[in-house]
């Protein structure tokens, strides 16, 4: 049975997943934002017990490998250049 945390949970990372490809077609984010974005995502995540916004260190470690899931699509499906190193 599926709590009703856990479908808010899917149902905020569809909104999310819909939100930044929509963001990222309307050329308002750019790859180097998604990655940019990852990153911090992941950052956050090795960090999770000095984070200023408390929560659940397995949640951000889930998070962060989203994150990086969301951005190897939006990279692959709608291109764009890298951040520059």
């Amino acid at each position: 049975m599926v709590t009703p945390d856990a479908r808010a949970g899917e149902e905020s990372l569809v909104i999310l997943q819909t939100l930044l490809c929509l963001l990222r077609e309307k050329n308002l984010l750019s790859r180097a934002d998604i990655e940019t974005l990852c990153e911090r995502v992941a950052m956050r995540a090795a960090a999770a017990e000095r984070d200023p916004f408390p929560c659940c260190a397995e949640a951000t470690r889930n998070a962060a490998s989203e994150m990086a899931r969301i951005g190897s699509y939006i990279g692959q499906h709608y291109g764009g250049k890298h951040r520059r190193a």
